[in-house]
């Protein structure tokens, strides 16, 4: 039989559940005999054997864990164990192992660290978070948050970086130890000099417009309160169909930093987006259409499926592999069931160089298509011919036309060769303005203006630029 019982962080937090346990005749075995706690247990005179030689036959948290519940369950098979932990059990995985484990165990609770530790600072919240700090998650845990087993200065200085991260370095904490607070700023965390195993900090809850670190839920209370009566009256104005065209500006300038090499504005113009992202989803929420949850649990779902060969059964060795599977999931997921419905479902407000492509690559998959580049590229041909006899007919809607074909057809050459038809145009576009403005430059130094010059004079110049480079 094992009893698993949770110590306290003190011992006066024993529990006469706990002392009878103790007093039980069972043998004691203490996960560690080096905390306050274990010190006060044996002041009762109870005799017990420590784990404390397992620690450094561990190479990681984990491997410890499961060496402490694996030495307490191979002791259980010689009769009745009494196995202590400091705090409450929900502190200590390897107690949760044990009773896991383990055909047969009670449970005697004691008060957990992060109680201790919030009883300490006065924080009585009862939306409350606590974490060890050898098993602190990856995203922002919910305030007011508790971070026990800050036992060296090491796990202190892991913990501050972390925390810091989350929050930021000037948040105001309470460091903890003994049972006893004092106020520190976050980033003093590592220089405490002191540490052992009843240590802890304390990060109060933060009023949104104190805070210096934000998530996303931060920025859609944000974006509620902008939306809410007495709130910003352009926002509140605002719909759906009216903030279109922002988030279309919006990606294009995403688009733009990210050719320009520059972080900052990367990460500007990515927040950017991601605000119009929430602007659509508080006002979906107020029509009670859908929520911000709803959105991320959708694209988290759409992820996941499409990804099957990931998380599911297919197999992709290649990137064109896998974005075989994507387009494969994505017609399932999207009830496409003819070669119309992928196609109609290429977006009408892309740009129309890019939905051009998409269009003729979509109808490609279904062997509407070209035989190779080189029949592609005779289309132009033809294409040309038709464009020149509608302008000598002077008929400007069958001139828009026929310029639509033969930029169509030119789509076609380059989906063909390979290329992004989007991409090549605006990097040509560069190259002709560069070109251009360096033509001008030249001009001027010669004394001369432009516009009057001869267009053999112009293209001399232009000629010259293009043979430098």
């Amino acid at each position: 039989m094992i009893t698993v019982v949770g110590l306290g962080s003190d011992i006066l937090d024993l529990t006469e559940g706990a002392k009878k346990a103790l007093f039980s005749g069972a043998k004691v075995i203490l996960r560690t005999g080096e905390t306050p706690v274990a010190a006060g247990v044996k002041t009762l005179g109870v005799p017990f054997e420590t784990l404390d030689y397992i620690y450094a036959a561990s190479r990681n948290f984990d491997t410890l864990n499961k060496k402490l519940a694996a030495a307490v369950l191979a002791a259980a098979k010689e009769g009745d164990v009494v196995y202590c932990v400091d705090g409450s059990i929900s502190d200590d995985i390897s107690a949760q192992i044990v009773c896991r484990r383990a055909k047969s165990a009670d449970v005697i609770d004691g008060i957990s660290k992060a109680e201790s530790a919030f009883s300490a600072c006065r924080v009585f919240s009862s939306k409350r978070s606590a974490v060890s700090a050898y098993d602190i998650p990856t995203s922002r845990p919910v305030l007011p948050l508790a971070v026990y087993d800050i036992d060296c200065d090491l796990i202190a200085s892991d913990v501050k970086l972390t925390l810091c991260e989350f929050y930021g370095d000037e948040t105001a904490a309470f460091f903890v130890r003994g049972n006893k607070a004092k106020k520190i700023s976050l980033y003093e965390l590592d220089r405490q000099g002191k540490y052992d195993s009843s240590c802890s900090v304390v990060i109060e809850e933060i009023p949104l417009l104190k805070k210096t670190r934000f998530d996303y839920e931060d920025l859609l209370a944000v974006m509620r309160l902008l939306r809410a009566p007495g709130g910003c009256p352009w926002d509140r104005a605002q719909t759906h169909e009216s903030i279109c065209k922002n988030m279309i500006e919006e990606a294009y300038e995403l688009v733009d930093a990210v050719g320009s090499k520059d972080d900052a504005k990367v990460m500007e113009e990515t927040g950017d987006v991601l605000m119009q992202g929430a602007f659509h989803s508080v006002i979906a929420q107020e029509r009670g259409a859908f929520s911000a949850l709803d959105v991320l649990s959708a694209v988290c779902s759409k992820l996941i499926f499409r990804h099957s060969h990931i998380f599911g059964g297919d197999k992709a060795e290649s990137a064109d592999g896998a974005l075989s599977v994507w387009e494969k999931n994505k017609t399932v997921e999207k009830g496409q069931k003819t070669a119309s419905d992928a196609v109609r479902d290429v977006p009408k407000v892309f740009p129309a160089v890019m939905r051009a492509q998409k269009a003729a690559k979509r109808a490609a998959k279904y062997g509407y298509d070209f035989k190779d580049i080189k029949e592609a590229s005779e289309k132009i041909g033809e294409e040309l011919k038709e464009l020149l006899a509608a302008v000598s007919e002077g008929n400007e809607g069958h001139i828009a036309e026929e310029a639509g074909d033969l930029l169509f057809s030119a789509v076609n050459v380059g989906r063909l060769a390979g290329v992004d038809c989007e991409e090549s145009l605006q990097a040509s576009t560069d190259k002709f303005i560069d070109r251009f403005c360096r033509t001008e430059e030249q001009i001027l130094a010669d004394g001369k203006k432009m516009n009057e010059l001869t267009a053999e004079e112009l293209w001399g110049y232009y000629e010259r630029v293009k043979r430098n480079g």
